[in-house]
Parts: structure tokens; sequence; C-alpha cells
């Protein structure tokens, strides 16, 4: 239980040095154990804009940060979601990888 809980405390440290300073602060004050509700409300409302991504106001990074701050609360959750987040993790970094060592294509430069 003890990985569980550094695995994802990982990933709430690299969401909050991703984004900008006052919303990683918000995080962190929202991960305090007597913002139970607060929490609730706010992931609640991130997993609905994480559904609705393909509106332009919300994102698909949304649902994420939406199941990290339900699962704080919901053991059961836990495994589950750090299961996800290391999947998407490999995904992400392979898809990276293979990307940037794609050779570039030599285009012949037409006379002009």
């Amino acid at each position: 239980m003890a990985s569980v809980t550094v695995g994802l405390n990982r990933y709430f440290t690299l969401i909050e040095r991703s984004v900008p300073t006052k919303v990683g602060t918000f995080i962190r004050w929202l991960r305090e154990p007597s913002k139970l509700w607060i929490r609730i409300i706010v992931a609640g409302g991130l997993i609905l804009g994480g559904i609705f991504s393909f509106l332009p106001l919300f994102g698909l990074w949304m649902l994420p940060l939406g199941l990290l701050l339900i699962a704080q609360d919901m053991p059961i959750l836990q495994k589950p979601l750090l299961a996800m987040l290391r999947w998407i993790e490999m995904k992400w970094k392979r898809l990276r990888r293979r990307f940037r060592t794609r050779p570039r294509p030599i285009v012949a430069k037409q006379p002009e």
C-alpha cells in the first residue's frame, strides 16, 4: 500500500511541477486531508471536463487529475489508477522516442 501512495504522490508532484506556480499551490492545498468535500467537488468537475474534452474549453488533461484527486480518498481506485498512469507514461515516452529518432525526409530543392 505504501508503494501505491508513493507512486500517486510522484504523479501529483509531476503535475504540480508542470503547471503554473499558483495552480500547483492550489493542488497542494487541495490535497490536505481537511479539504475532503472541496476536493470531491473539484475532482468531479475535472472528471466531467475530461469527459467533455472535445469541447474547446475543456481538455483531456483534466481526467487524470480529477481521478488522482478522487483516488486520494478512495483506496480501491488507487492501484488501478496507478497502473493506468504508468501505462500511459510508458506509451507516451515510447511515442516521443519514436518521433524524435525518426529520420527527416530529404526534400530536394526545386530550381527557381
